[in-house]
């Protein structure tokens, strides 16, 4: 009789199947079909926020269930369940067998195994004991305050979650991946004068809680989102107007990911939906711009060893010195393109079908001096912080909000300003791009990315950028 799988180690095909028949039922699946496999998961996530001087959430979910797929042409068959047995697994098979009826393809060769580990597999939600955790908090939330005696409120988040996956190939392949995550993050609002203004601060990444709970990080995260929260307290209202923009290192990334990634990934170029479509080959950017994802680098929220199809993550260079040199592929638009697959096939959970997905995704530094960039900005806005943005992946249109900015004229660094939106779109901005510091960097690990529904972990980044001629919508003169 099969039993529970311990909370350490989730082995589904030692504990719940029987690994000899899932593999002849999945074979029955994708006879016929070109690819598939089955994806079985088990996720835990524990969530601490401390808000106002007391707990407001301890949250703790746990989830498991597999996703049975069979692609045939453009065609994909998917059935999942949250009961993994060989009863649900049979229900799964007749499901998935909908989209290959009465076959004719021939089953794509399996991805490459690798035995690279990118990341540690210790379970990061029970490397720590709960009471640290709450005492952690606790200083964060008097640290905060002690700063300044215009803090009216601290929020302070702990977050941690352990993913295990185990995907089985109809050739027998089987790989297994263990993918921690981890985040601390710090707001505070600040009031002085009937004026409230807000900051925030955070990061993580496939790492342990350890370090995150060491009071230098902490405290640094606290530093840094009062510092933000006080120069939005002396903010002016935006400008508007068409204007030179200078972004800031690091998470101003997130303007790369979303205007310019998405539609670099290769189900929108081969429908013909991305406004990169039929450009590979060409200049798409300005002389010296070069963008990669790469899923390869340790202990990066967006990294993973395999994706979720077991195709070894890679370094791919998207754009090089300004061409459009490749997209990233999942498996099925990989073969229907007549590619190799980049390992971007990702998907949220096991309910979920996989898709190209960005990994991290940033741009590669020039050899220009930051301060020197600035100094060449007659009159424009210097971004260093982003909030929320929305993005057309059809024509790359953006717009996007800036969380910490300020006006420059004459090279000189001005007052900051508040409500400061970026409008434009992404191809004509990599066109437009003028400089590039030296001082390429990534995000401290606290990005997210929504794509169909479905949501996964990635990494952003970029040196110091100038970019012409964007629209910059503000309520100032």
């Amino acid at each position: 009789m099969a039993q529970s799988p311990t909370q350490s180690d989730f082995r589904p095909f030692d504990t719940l199947l029987d690994r000899d028949r899932a593999l002849h039922q999945l074979q029955q699946a994708t006879a016929g079909a070109d690819d598939g496999e089955i994806f079985l998961e088990r996720r835990r996530s524990e969530a601490l926020v401390f808000d106002d001087g007391r707990v407001k959430t301890a949250s703790y979910d746990a989830s498991e269930g597999f996703g049975l797929r069979a692609v045939r042409g453009e065609v994909a068959g998917y059935a999942h369940s949250s009961e993994i047995s060989e009863a649900a697994l049979t229900r799964a098979v007749a499901t998935a067998r909908l989209a290959v009826g009465d076959g004719g393809g021939t089953l794509a060769a399996g991805p490459q195994a690798t035995n690279r580990h990118l990341y540690t597999d210790a379970d990061p939600i029970g490397g720590v004991e709960f009471p640290v955790k709450l005492d952690t908090l606790r200083a964060i939330d008097a640290f905060a305050r002690e700063l300044d005696s215009r803090v009216v409120q601290v929020t302070a988040t702990i977050a941690a979650s352990l993913q295990e996956v185990e995907i089985l190939r109809p050739d027998g392949q089987h790989m297994r991946d263990v993918r921690p995550m981890t985040r601390v993050n710090v707001s505070v609002i600040v009031e002085d004068q009937d004026r409230r203004e807000s900051g925030t601060a955070g990061g993580g990444g496939r790492v342990g809680l350890d370090g995150l709970l060491d009071p230098a990080d902490w405290q640094a995260k606290a530093t840094e989102a009062l510092r933000i929260a006080l120069v939005n307290l002396r903010a002016d209202p935006a400008p508007a107007g068409v204007m030179d923009v200078v972004l800031g290192p690091g998470w101003p990334g997130i303007l790369l990911h979303e205007a310019v990634g998405h539609g670099l990934e290769g189900d929108f170029n081969r429908k013909g939906t991305s406004a990169f479509a039929g450009l590979l080959g060409q200049r798409v950017a300005a002389p010296g711009v070069t963008v990669l994802d790469d899923g390869t680098i340790p202990d990066r929220r967006g990294s993973i060893t395999f994706d979720d199809e077991g195709t070894p993550s890679r370094r791919n260079v998207l754009i090089e010195d300004g061409i459009l040199v490749g997209f990233m592929q999942d498996r099925q638009n990989a073969r229907l393109m007549g590619v190799e697959p980049t390992g971007n096939g990702r998907r949220e959970s096991y309910a979920h079908i996989p898709m190209p997905r960005m990994t991290n995704t940033y741009m590669l530094g020039g050899d220009a001096s930051p301060g020197d960039i600035v100094a060449d900005l007659k009159d424009g806005i210097y971004a260093v912080g982003f909030g929320g943005g929305q993005v057309d992946i059809t024509n790359g249109k953006f717009v996007f909000s800036c969380t910490e900015a300020y006006r420059v004229k004459n090279g000189k660094i001005g007052a900051p300003v508040k409500g400061a939106t970026l409008i434009g779109d992404g191809a004509t901005a990599l066109q437009q791009i003028r400089a590039l510091g030296n001082d390429m960097a990534l995000d401290p690990g606290m990005g997210n990315c929504g794509k169909a529904g479905q949501w996964v972990p990635v990494g952003v980044g970029q040196p110091t950028v100038m970019i012409g001629g964007l629209t910059v919508g503000g309520s100032g003169g």
